[in-house]
């Protein structure tokens, strides 16, 4: 399992219910079953991701526990998906966010230099521009923003498109705008069409092609601790998850 060339992805938006950890969930499992060695990273002290894939959440999180990354990555149900469980202890969560810029720092390096044997890692940050969602982004190759078409959609995006850039400005990574990703897309809705124009007409050429449906069984999945590529792999959010990991793939193509 040796990666010439490691991808990294984070996924990230200030905003809650946008699809994020979803993404990063089904992202993983479709780079997965294209048979890549994918590591899906939970940085997120809600811990979804983890047990979205059907993992628990550990006691202390491995970026804090100073082994090799690679003695706490967890293999999944997916073949070549492994998981870097998250932890829900407070003290975590706050040594994590408050880290000091040197810590930082080590952080970054740390979970840097325990994925370069993956061909993909996704990073699935929290809901806020903080010191851990920065430190997601410094440890990332590319930001991929998932947002709901609602008319809120727009709301909060110039503050984390800032922050990208600072990061962008002062990481010693080249850290790249993956794209934008329109989820919860609703054809049969004006508001939807209208959302899409907006986003597209401001953002251009850095917004996906491929929408995510509003589709139920994309929210099932994670409660039986599974990707909807495995739980409904017939499903509309199941092809848009697969339609978009092509359309990354081509990206470099």
């Amino acid at each position: 399992m040796l990666a010439t060339v490691t991808r990294t992805f984070c996924i990230a938006n200030q905003k809650g219910g946008v699809g994020k950890t979803t993404t990063a969930i089904n992202l993983a499992t479709a780079f997965a079953l294209a048979g890549h060695a994918t590591l899906l990273v939970d940085l997120d002290p809600q811990c979804n991701a983890t047990s979205g894939v059907g993992q628990r959440p550990v006691d202390v999180h491995p970026l804090l526990v100073g082994e090799p990354l690679r003695q706490r990555v967890v293999p999944t149900e997916v073949t070549e998906l492994y998981l870097l469980p998250g932890s829900r202890r407070a003290r975590d969560a706050d040594t994590l966010a408050h880290a000091d810029p040197l810590q930082a720092e080590h952080v970054v390096e740390h979970l840097t230099e325990g994925t370069q044997i993956f061909d993909y890692v996704v990073i699935d940050s929290p809901p806020s521009l903080g010191r851990l969602t920065q430190t997601a982004l410094r440890a990332s190759d590319e930001v991929l923003m998932p947002i709901q078409c609602e008319y809120f959609a727009m709301e909060g995006l110039t503050q984390m498109i800032e922050l990208i850039r600072d990061i962008m400005r002062s990481s010693q990574r080249q850290l790249a705008f993956g794209g934008i990703l329109l989820t919860m897309y609703d054809h049969h809705l004006e508001l939807t069409q209208e959302v899409d124009e907006q986003v597209r007409d401001f953002f251009g050429e850095i917004v996906f092609s491929t929408t995510i449906p509003r589709d139920v069984l994309v929210s099932e999945a994670p409660s039986h601790g599974k990707s909807v590529l495995e739980y409904a792999p017939r499903s509309r959010g199941a092809r848009a998850y697969i339609e978009l990991c092509m359309e990354i793939f081509d990206s470099v193509s």
